[in-house]
């Protein structure tokens, strides 16, 4: 297929090489501060198990500019959240009406604003489990596992773009895997206010503390407004809360799986913060927020890591600076 990644960033780098080097035709529409280093040396995606893979520039097309839309038999949604109207626009404007549209971006309102504005197009939600980060420019690691998994429909895409690296899977309830993944990622700020890396973080028990209450009140609020979630971890959703509380050495053994991360790596927030970047806070604490006021249902965790994350403090805060 001809695919347009609209948001060259982290994952859209990352799934692009992959998706080039399983043979289909990838354009990445972004940034030239991103764009110019793969111009000048190729793409180099690695993982957190060994893998590394080169994709020559020469194999890619990169473009700044959104008319390369119009050439997409897909278009790949990647952008951050806050520009996904901005986006939206511009497929509206270039890419065909027949283009299906796949959202494999963070939050839960992605898809429903690509909806809107493009009411002729196939607009599927999507989630990407796994944790990308840019250890240097044309370069990108994935530092956690997963597989993506997109909403059911017709083509047969999941098939078309699962590759051995890049398994993408179809999902018949993608709204709950999407919650599933929300509250996983709400500990993207907690690691970006720590300071720590993942593994780091998830040793320390007064941090896995911190994570389980978080968790336990973003789920509290989900099963009140009546959205299952489905895990995706290899523990049951409602189970990982009590996981976290357990010892140290309990949750080491227990929790092995949790603990599949590269030990350099850190949330992308993590990443955005310290750049000074715009993060996505309020499509995940934000969400829960929003959600538990409508219910009249408090939620003072996330509000107290949302209000900090929006001052962009410095991190190495400890739990007890933030929930004292």
């Amino acid at each position: 297929m001809k695919i347009v990644i609209a948001g060259a960033g982290s994952i859209g780098c990352y799934c692009g090489a992959f998706l080039a080097d399983a043979g289909h035709s990838v354009t990445l529409l972004g940034r030239p501060r991103i764009l110019n280093p793969i111009r000048d040396n190729g793409l180099t995606v690695t993982d957190f198990s060994g893998l590394n893979l080169h994709v020559a520039a020469e194999k890619l097309t990169l473009s700044e500019n959104p008319d390369c839309l119009e050439d997409g038999e897909l278009v790949i949604v990647a952008v951050k959240a806050a520009a996904t109207a901005g986006i939206a626009g511009q497929i509206a404007q270039f890419a065909n009406a027949s283009t299906p549209v796949l959202s494999w971006q963070n939050g839960m309102q992605n898809a429903r604003v690509l909806r809107v504005a493009l009411p002729d197009h196939d607009v599927r939600a999507g989630m990407v489990p796994f944790n990308v980060v840019p250890p240097k420019p044309a370069s990108f690691h994935r530092a956690t596992s997963g597989e993506i998994v997109i909403q059911s429909g017709p083509g047969g895409l999941g098939k078309a773009l699962s590759s051995p690296n890049l398994p993408v899977i179809e999902s018949d309830d993608i709204e709950a895997v999407q919650w599933g993944k929300l509250v996983i990622n709400l500990n993207n700020a907690l690691n970006a206010l720590s300071g720590l890396t993942l593994k780091d973080q998830l040793l320390d028990r007064k941090w896995r503390r911190l994570m389980a209450a978080q968790m336990a009140e973003a789920l509290g609020v989900l099963q009140a407004a009546g959205h299952p979630v489905a895990s995706t971890t290899p523990l049951p959703a409602w189970l990982t809360p009590h996981i976290l509380r357990l010892p140290t050495p309990m949750f080491t053994r227990i929790a092995a799986r949790m603990l599949t991360v590269d030990p350099s790596a850190r949330t992308s927030m993590a990443y955005d913060l310290r750049a000074g970047r715009v993060t996505e806070i309020d499509s995940l604490q934000g969400e829960i927020n929003r959600l538990g006021a409508q219910l009249g249902r408090p939620t003072p965790i996330c509000n107290r890591v949302q209000a900090l994350i929006e001052q962009k403090p410095e991190a190495n805060l400890s739990p007890d600076q933030i929930i004292p």
